[in-house]
Formats: C-alpha cells, structure tokens, sequence
C-alpha cells in the first residue's frame, strides 16, 4: 500500500452479503456451507449483462440467478442448488473449471474454490518454531520482523519487530494474537493509522485458514470469538473478502520512531513433515529516509534500555 490506504499485492476473493452469525458463521467449521456460501457470493457479483444476458428492472435477484449459473457452466439446476445447499460435495475438476469460467474468477480465486470443495481439509497441524528461524530473526538487528501462524498468533518476533507492533515481547501491553489486538485493543489504532485496512487484512486472511481447515477448533473458536465481541469483525467478516497479502507499503505510529511509511514483504518458510508453515512479516525502509533514521532511533532505545524485553 502507498500509506494512504491503498494495499499492493493483495489477491481478493468473494464477497458474500450473509452475516455471518454466531451460531453459525459461513465458512468456519462446515465445509460444505463455506463452498456453497463462496459460490452464492460469487454469483451475486457478476453483472447478467456481463455475461450476456439481458437484465430487467424487474430483476429481484443480485447477480446471477441460479438456473443462470448452471446454465453458463452446463450444469443442471438441481445439482447446482444442492452444491449451494451443501447436499452435493466434492464436486469434479470439470465441474469447478466450468463455475469459474461462468464466474470469471481469476487464478487465486479458482485455487480458493478448489481448496473449499477439496474433501481433504481439515484440522491443522502444530506449527513449529525451529531454532535456525530464532537465530535468524535475531540477526536482523536493524530491521523489524515477525512470524506468524494460520490463525494470526505472533509466535516469534526480534525486538524491533515486537517493539513496532505494540510492545509485544511484554505480555501485559498487547495480545499475541493481531486479530484479537486488531479488533479488540482500542490502542491497535493508534499503531495502525490505517486500521480499516489492517483489519480487512486479518478478516480476509483468517478466512483463508478457515477455508483450508475447517475443522480447526481453535481458529473457529476465535471467529466466534471475535464475531460475538466485535460488531467491525462481524460486518467485515460478512463481506466475504478473502485476501493473501505479498508486498507493499504499511503506516504505522510508535511513540518514539513517530509515524513511518515502511515497505513490508511476507517470506513463507516451508513447513517441515505434520506442520504448517509459518510467514514471516519484514518491514524495511529506504537507506537515507527518514524512517530509516527513525528505525536507527528505535534500535538504539531498545539497545540502551536493558529492562526492555
């Protein structure tokens, strides 16, 4: 992103108008509701007279009516009611190719829709922090970082990164987990001036983990958690969004370094047998800049404070 809200590098997916309830938030924990209800708001984007057909002004239907899909994709009704109903699974490779070429989805959202009717899903593995991943964190001095988990869980950090997040190397100023912090930490705001943005962010990625592992408890349980205690969770989380963020620029505010436009980048590290990998967050800036200097600012307070965490 250019500081200003906009974001670089992010792939969105989907965009649903369901509201996501307590009791039974589309796309967590049942994965035939998180297929149906990703292509019900797929269908509901794509404009008839996009597709050929002649719109009405007498037209109730957002989008696309389902006998509409089902014939662009030749399929049949039936079945295709039943695949957004949740009745009909694991539906072929020619059946997926077909609804993404009637939905226009791109590249990311095909792989969405092909994780979400993949009947291998489900509960994740342990994610592990290894020692080569400590040591190499601790050797980026000058430069923040942070690694995270499917779920969002901060699970290592090197001081500056920490620091620049909230004070999260001490337990007492912010949640380890950034959806938690996001959305119920009214400091997070202050941290991240561009809040609406980081938290779509966290909304959008959560429900890629969701999409992947259905049948993980402890990330259902936080959305329901999250869903039950924040009325902004909830209403992003009905949108639909599914977002994988790359590359690109963040604003954020420390008491100290001031506020900083840095460029981030997210690096994967590969995941070792029964894991998951985790990615590490990287915030830079450019040689000579001022948050270059600002950054030096903050090292050098961290360095010169050993009560610090």
């Amino acid at each position: 992103m250019n500081g200003v809200g906009h974001i670089d590098h992010i792939e969105r997916i989907g965009g649903s108008g369901e509201s996501g309830s307590i009791d039974g938030i589309d796309g967590v924990g049942d994965a035939r509701r998180a297929l149906g209800g990703f292509l019900r708001a797929r269908r509901g984007r794509v404009a008839p007279e996009h597709v050929g057909i002649a719109g009405s002004r007498r037209r109730r239907v957002r989008g696309l009516r389902r006998e509409e899909l089902a014939q662009l994709a030749g399929i049949s009704v039936d079945y295709y009611v039943r695949l957004e109903q949740g009745r009909a699974t694991q539906p072929s490779p020619e059946v997926l190719d077909a609804l993404a070429k009637a939905l226009g989805l791109d590249a990311a959202e095909r792989r969405h829709l092909a994780t979400l009717a993949d009947a291998r899903r489900g509960t994740a593995p342990s994610a592990r922090v290894s020692p080569s991943l400590r040591r190499i964190l601790d050797a980026m001095v000058g430069v923040p970082a942070f690694a995270t988990n499917h779920r969002l869980d901060v699970v290592a950090w090197n001081g500056l990164g920490a620091e620049l997040i909230g004070g999260l190397a001490d337990a007492g100023r912010r949640d380890p987990n950034n959806a938690r912090y996001l959305f119920l930490d009214p400091a997070s705001r202050l941290v991240h001036p561009e809040w609406e943005a980081r938290a779509a962010e966290a909304v959008g990625q959560l429900r890629v983990a969701a999409g992947r592992y259905p049948d993980d408890v402890e990330l259902a349980a936080l959305v329901t958690e999250l869903s039950a205690r924040s009325a902004e969770f909830r209403r992003i989380w009905a949108t639909g969004e599914v977002m994988m963020c790359g590359a690109g620029r963040k604003r954020l505010r420390h008491p100290v370094a001031g506020l900083l436009d840095l460029d981030y980048e997210t690096l994967h590290v590969p995941a070792a047998p029964g894991e998951t990998g985790l990615v590490v967050h990287v915030f830079s800036a450019e040689e000579g800049s001022g948050e270059a200097a600002a950054l030096d600012r903050l090292a050098a307070t961290l360095t010169d404070a050993p009560d610090l965490p």
